[in-house]
């Protein structure tokens, strides 16, 4: 081994072989997950789309829909759309679960979705809430909609 290792140094030592030893160093092939320093991609890295105030889209594609839920009014209706969310008043106690379906159902009848569409992602327990839209559509289609029902009121 130790004859191998002198050979080497003598090899490489020669003005011949250094060209032939950096062409071999520039054809092998890079390590898998290997970035280059300093060398701009042609890739840019895909951005998710900007949020459109409370309605969204969450990396899995489905449109989400931040609520501020006010249970226990006289009727369902879209009361306001602010920057952070939509402001809906529910006529149903918040008792059981009741104005989370009741919200779900409303919510149903405004954006022209099936039931099934429209599901309660977070918040169960709070005022403070996020519904997610498993029909294909824009949140552009959707914050349309609910402005039309907020100048219902």
């Amino acid at each position: 081994m130790l004859r191998l290792r002198s050979g080497l140094r003598h090899l490489r030592a020669t003005p011949n072989t250094r060209g032939s030893a950096r062409l071999l160093c520039a054809e092998m092939p890079k390590k898998a997950g290997a970035t280059t320093k300093g060398k701009s991609q042609s890739k840019e890295p895909e951005r998710p789309l900007p949020p459109l105030g409370p309605v969204a889209v969450d990396p899995k594609g489905c449109v989400t829909i931040a609520i501020h839920a006010k249970p226990g009014s006289k009727q369902n209706a879209v009361t306001d759309l602010t920057a952070e969310a939509v402001n809906v008043a529910i006529a149903a106690p918040p008792s059981e679960g009741e104005a989370n379906a009741e919200l779900c159902r409303y919510l149903s009848k405004v954006l022209e979705l099936r039931k099934s569409d429209v599901v309660l992602d977070k918040g169960g327990k709070s005022r403070e809430k996020v519904v997610k839209l498993l029909a294909s559509t824009t949140p552009e289609e959707i914050l349309e909609k609910l402005k039309k029902e907020a100048k219902k009121t």
